[in-house]
């Protein structure tokens, strides 16, 4: 009897140890998430702070984006011994560099609550980080104070009135500029990305490839990248010199949100900026004109993705993150009401209350998109390759024709 005690006393010491070593464990655990976004990266911490509160596992969230290149950072973290669990790609470019570091995923619960997953060859590699969007972002004011309508600004030649207007308003509205445009050695990604994808997809039907197709096939259509052309010398004529040829993201967003400018460049991520600088204005997106004809639509897809790293010790930690995020009303509320973004998942009920965002969900909902390709492009072909071509044009470097020129000569290197 004495003997089955003991025996009974040393098994539960070893139960009681071995679940002692699994929660030291499981609270020694340390994700690493190395993410792009900086105007989310306070809200991510935050999130990822609540998460170890709730398992106790701690997630580290790095941040390099904005006015610092996120993707020369990410190859230097991984040339050193901090390579994260989870980073961040986009689009086939992305997965072109990091194939050989991406696992996929498999059996996820968050996998059941979207389209919009990264997929190659039939394998989910990608995680949608969120839906964005961008267009021409107005002031609705300043539009309603110059007489013009957002609605009719659906064509190079309405823009061009209506650009010319405001300059000529510009005392009276108490601005410095028509657009809030940057173009300098900063903001590499809204010239050689975002502006380039209306060469892209603009005014062709949701998911047409064919002029990504010829430029990955070293092709430029030449007669609309003279059109495209028109639209980039639009905004640079009518930008603030000092934000086109030197500002960064803080330079060109202020500009905006600080009533300087009723344009600008950018899209729905900007909206957790606004709200912490207390910008409350009515505002929403018109198409972007890049080239010729009638445009009813702004770029909306979901371009960035969370990808797990093929030689990470903690993948199952990892996975729960990310499942915690799309599952969870804790990640919900994150993504919504903390980080301003539009989730890219069907069983989140929040409705974002801000305005770039909310209207972003506007013209998706009545199927006003134009596609997300830039990420689709040879990897830092966009501000890399093309981006230097754009600085060169807006300081006066060289002309409209000379910037066609090598645009298209850029393109035909690719064959």
């Amino acid at each position: 009897m004495k003997r089955s005690l003991a025996l009974l006393m040393v098994l539960v010491l070893m139960i009681a140890m071995l679940a002692g070593c699994a929660q030291s464990s499981k609270e020694d655990q340390t994700v690493v998430i190395y993410q792009n976004k900086v105007e989310i990266g306070e809200q991510l911490t935050a999130f990822a702070k609540l998460y170890e509160a709730e398992t106790g596992v701690t997630v580290t969230v790095k941040t390099s984006g904005g006015d610092s290149p996120y993707a020369e950072n990410l190859k230097a973290e991984f040339q050193s011994d901090r390579q994260p669990d989870i980073y961040v790609i986009e689009g086939m470019g992305g997965y072109n560099t990091w194939e050989s570091k991406l696992t996929p995923f498999e059996d996820q619960e968050w996998m059941d609550l979207t389209t919009l997953e990264f997929v190659v060859d039939g394998k989910t590699f990608g995680f949608p980080v969120a839906v964005e969007a961008w267009g021409m972002a107005y002031n609705a004011d300043l539009l309603a104070q110059a007489g013009i309508d957002p609605a009719t600004l659906t064509s190079q030649e309405a823009y061009r009135a209506a650009f010319e207007k405001i300059d000529a308003m510009k005392a009276d509205l108490g601005i410095k500029s028509v657009v809030a445009m940057a173009a300098g050695p900063d903001m590499r990604w809204v010239t050689g990305l975002h502006n380039f994808n209306g060469y892209l997809s603009a005014g062709l039907p949701y998911g047409d490839t064919s002029v990504l197709d010829k430029l990955n096939n070293g092709e430029a259509d030449m007669q609309r990248l003279t059109e495209y052309a028109d639209w980039v010398e639009l905004l640079f004529e009518y930008a603030d010199r000092s934000v086109l040829l030197t500002g960064n993201y803080d330079a060109q967003v202020g500009q905006f949100g600080t009533g300087q400018s009723v344009f600008i460049h950018q899209g729905n991520w900007i909206d957790p900026w606004l709200v912490s600088n207390g910008i409350d204005f009515p505002m929403g997106f018109a198409p972007h004109a890049s080239v010729k004809g009638e445009h009813n639509a702004i770029f909306i897809g979901a371009p960035s993705f969370y990808v797990i790293n093929k030689d990470s010790q903690n993948k199952e930690a990892a996975n729960a993150f990310l499942n915690f995020m799309a599952t969870n009303e804790a990640g919900h509320n994150y993504m919504v009401n903390e980080a301003k973004m539009v989730p890219a998942f069907t069983n989140v009920e929040l409705k974002p209350d801000t305005p770039l965002s909310a209207n972003a969900a506007e013209w998706l909902s009545k199927g006003g998109a134009y596609t997300w390709l830039q990420n689709d492009m040879p990897d830092g072909f966009g501000m890399g390759t093309i981006a230097p071509i754009y600085e060169s044009y807006a300081k006066g470097d060289i002309d409209k024709a000379e910037f066609i020129n090598q645009l298209a000569i850029k393109i035909e290197e690719l064959k």
